[in-house]
């Protein structure tokens, strides 16, 4: 056997040539902590998901009682500490902490993963059209970006929000009734968070897609008459989603910290809705010098910054699992 033959065996253990997704796979694996963060966020989603089925007649009888209250349910046992019926205690009119923090742990995630798909669809486009096409539309389709950039993210969320709610409000009320009113805020903080979620997306892409346009396979793929759309598509940004992938994960932390902060100053989540920032929030306009009900901050609190670091660790092992470099290493 040559080497050659010899250090390929060796590398993969067994004679068996693995391929790129499949060292990937490998290495992710390799890291703890990544993995363990990947399966407590299939744990949370899974959780997230069923748990408004525990209500249902047929798993009451089941499951304790603790598991199937409901997350708008009132009740006369207000700021109950945590104990055999109420896991996580009640707030100030008696409700569930368990199910409100669950039901808020879906519509972070929710917010989350739009303002991912955003960033995924208008991001990805936009810094690739821009890197592939160079020259002046690359250019100016940058400056775009700086300016947008130059904005403070936050404070152009709080003012969207703040001046058109009332306009569209009154808009969809009148067209769809009133009770379609309150899907206002949420509907304008899904676009407030995506019109700046996108913008290192596609500061991304544009590197990885300059980067690409100068290789052979591109000069081959002219050279046989594909078009510019086939080129981009089929050849270019396949070789720029891990990069994509990993970026996408940790897009979505920054989105939850956001929505949470906006909560947090009453311009997110409203009720009877509630967000893991809006639950911090009611948590702490409960505090007072008499007594602290420490349940109502400490285990939204907790959630909230669990999934936060879960997400990031995960998009860390996404990163080190998908960069060539380790993967050589």
């Amino acid at each position: 056997m040559s080497k050659t033959g010899v250090q390929n065996t060796a590398q993969t253990g067994a004679g068996r040539v693995l391929s790129p997704n499949q060292r990937a796979w490998v290495q992710f694996r390799r890291n703890p902590v990544a993995a363990a963060s990947a399966i407590f966020l299939m744990v949370v989603l899974a959780l997230v998901l069923v748990w408004p089925l525990f209500g249902s007649p047929a798993f009451m009888r089941l499951l304790p009682k603790a598991m199937t209250w409901s997350p708008n349910a009132l009740s006369d046992s207000q700021f109950s500490s945590p104990g055999a019926e109420h896991w996580f205690g009640t707030d100030v009119h008696g409700r569930d902490l368990l199910s409100r923090v669950l039901y808020g742990a879906r519509i972070s995630l929710l917010v989350g993963a739009v303002g991912a798909v955003v960033s995924l669809v208008i991001g990805v486009l936009w810094g690739a059209i821009a890197g592939y096409v160079g020259g002046t539309w690359d250019n100016a389709m940058m400056r775009i970006v700086d300016v947008l950039y130059s904005l403070p993210s936050i404070v152009f969320v709080i003012v969207l929000i703040s001046t058109l709610e009332v306009y569209f409000k009154d808009w969809v009320s009148r067209l769809f009734g009133p009770a379609s009113g309150g899907a206002v805020r949420m509907l304008l903080l899904f676009a407030g968070l995506g019109a700046v979620s996108w913008l290192t997306m596609a500061r991304i892409v544009r590197g990885q897609v300059l980067s690409m346009r100068a290789r052979a396979f591109v000069d081959a793929g002219r050279a046989l008459g594909a078009s510019h759309a086939r080129i981009l598509l089929k050849h270019v940004l396949p070789n720029v989603s891990g990069v994509v992938i990993v970026y996408l994960t940790l897009t979505v932390p920054s989105v939850i910290l956001y929505e949470s902060f906006l909560s947090f100053l009453g311009l997110g989540i409203q009720p009877p809705q509630a967000s893991l920032g809006y639950l911090i929030a009611d948590g702490a306009a409960n505090l007072n010098a008499i007594r602290v009900y420490w349940w109502l901050i400490v285990f939204p609190g907790t959630a909230l910054a669990a999934t936060l670091l879960a997400l990031n660790f995960l998009g860390d092992g996404l990163r080190d699992a998908l960069d060539p470099r380790e993967s050589r290493g």
